[in-house]
């Protein structure tokens, strides 16, 4: 079966679009095949990658259509596949809301793929609503990206937490809410945020007690991660290599892999310290 991850949060602008991509990315690079879905009504997980066969239709076909063929488009990084956004008014949040199996519909129709894909990623809107239920309740397991800072960490265990114990009667219709994983993302090296890292993972940080993991993998804010998405490429081949205590993006990214895939622990990626040549799409554009 397919291992199907959403990343989400109640909060945006907080990466998990950046977070999504550079996962799927690595791991389409360690062999396995993955299916990246852009369930954001902003299509920026859409047009991360360059595209190498557009599919006719996307999410709102998958979805409301209930189908999989003609609506999962390939990218240029061989393993990686993408059900692209195409949703731009929204339509599909109350098209699912007036459904009586609206959010569960995606989770059942993901299992039809556990036979094409070993890992299946969802990236998801900073908002509540029927769109973020249906991708989470979607998943084996949930990834929220955290920044260190306090308006992110309040909203984290005022929205997140709270829009997964909303969810949690949904059991009863088969789709059980997975366990959450949380990652420290953008963490700088001021003491404010090595202060709110340190309470989220302290065990007395009650609203998480017991609801969460946070992962031991810290993603650094670094400028190679902003290159690596103006350039349309995963971080880890952007900055394979890195001087200074703070750890490359090919290690953190595979860090992360490993401890969310333990199972894949034993491979590691290894590409040389030259920046890759920029790819160009069917169209020819870069």
């Amino acid at each position: 079966m397919a291992i199907k991850i959403t990343i989400t949060s109640t909060k945006g602008g907080v990466g998990k679009t950046t977070l999504t991509a550079n996962l799927a990315g690595l791991l389409a690079d360690l062999g396995q095949r993955v299916l990246a879905v852009d369930a954001d009504i902003q299509p920026t997980l859409s047009s991360f990658y360059h595209i190498q066969s557009r599919a006719p239709a996307g999410l709102m076909a998958l979805i409301s259509e209930a189908r999989t063929e003609g609506v999962i488009s390939t990218s240029t990084i061989p393993g990686l596949d993408i059900v692209l956004s195409d949703d731009p008014g929204g339509a599909l949040q109350n098209w699912i809301l007036h459904q009586p199996d609206g959010r569960v519909r995606l989770r059942h129709l993901l299992s039809g793929l556990d036979d094409a894909y070993d890992i299946i990623l969802i990236d998801t809107q900073g908002a509540v609503g029927p769109l973020q239920d249906a991708a989470v309740l979607a998943a084996d397991l949930l990834l929220s990206p955290i920044p260190p800072e306090i308006l992110s960490a309040r909203e984290f265990a005022r929205g997140t937490l709270g829009m997964l114990h909303r969810l949690q009667p949904m059991a009863f219709l088969g789709a059980p809410v997975g366990p959450l994983k949380g990652v420290i993302y953008r963490m700088d090296h001021t003491r404010d945020a090595r202060m709110i890292a340190r309470e989220l993972r302290q065990e007395s940080y009650a609203p998480s007690r017991g609801a969460i993991d946070i992962l031991d993998t810290i993603v650094p804010s670094t400028v190679a991660y902003r290159e690596a998405a103006t350039h349309r490429m995963p971080v880890h081949r952007w900055e394979a290599r890195r001087s200074g205590p703070t750890a490359s993006a090919l290690d953190t990214m595979t860090q992360l892999v490993h401890e969310l895939f333990p199972h894949l622990s034993d491979l590691t990626p290894s590409w040389g310290s030259e920046k890759p040549s920029i790819p160009h799409d069917k169209e020819g554009h870069s």
